[in-house]
C-alpha cells in the first residue's frame, strides 16, 4: 500500500468514528428532549384538568353574579325611568308657569323703566 492510499484509510476511518460519536450525542440529545417533553405534555394536562375541575364552580359563580347585577341594573333601570317620567312632566307643567314669571318680571321692568 502506499502512503496516500493509509492517509485515505486514516481519513476515513477518523471521519466514520467523529460521525458515529456525533450521530450518538446527537441520539441522547434528542433521547432527553422526548423525556423532557414527555413531562411537559404531563404537567399540562395535570394543569388543564386542575383548570377544569376550578373554573367550572368559578364560571357558575360568576353567572349568578351577573344574572343578580342584572336584576339589578334592570331594577335601577326601570326606577330611572320613573324619575325621568316624573321630571319630565313635572317640567312640563311648570315651563307655562316659569314663562308667565318670567313674562312678569318683564313687564314689572318695563314699568320700572317708564
Amino acid at each position: 500500500m502506499d502512503v496516500s492510499q493509509i492517509s485515505l484509510n486514516n481519513g476515513l476511518t477518523f471521519l466514520a468514528w467523529a460521525s458515529g460519536i456525533i450521530i450518538v450525542v446527537v441520539g441522547a440529545f434528542l433521547i432527553k428532549l422526548l423525556f423532557d417533553l414527555s413531562k411537559l405534555v404531563k404537567n399540562a394536562n395535570a394543569t388543564a384538568e386542575m383548570l377544569n375541575v376550578e373554573l367550572k364552580p368559578t364560571l357558575k359563580e360568576l353567572s349568578e353574579t351577573l344574572s343578580a347585577v342584572n336584576a339589578i341594573v334592570k331594577t335601577t333601570d326601570h326606577g330611572f325611568d320613573v324619575v325621568k317620567t316624573v321630571f319630565g312632566k313635572t317640567f312640563d307643567k311648570t315651563k307655562g308657569l316659569v314663562a308667565g314669571v318670567m313674562q312678569g318680571f318683564k313687564t314689572v321692568i318695563t314699568l320700572f323703566r317708564k
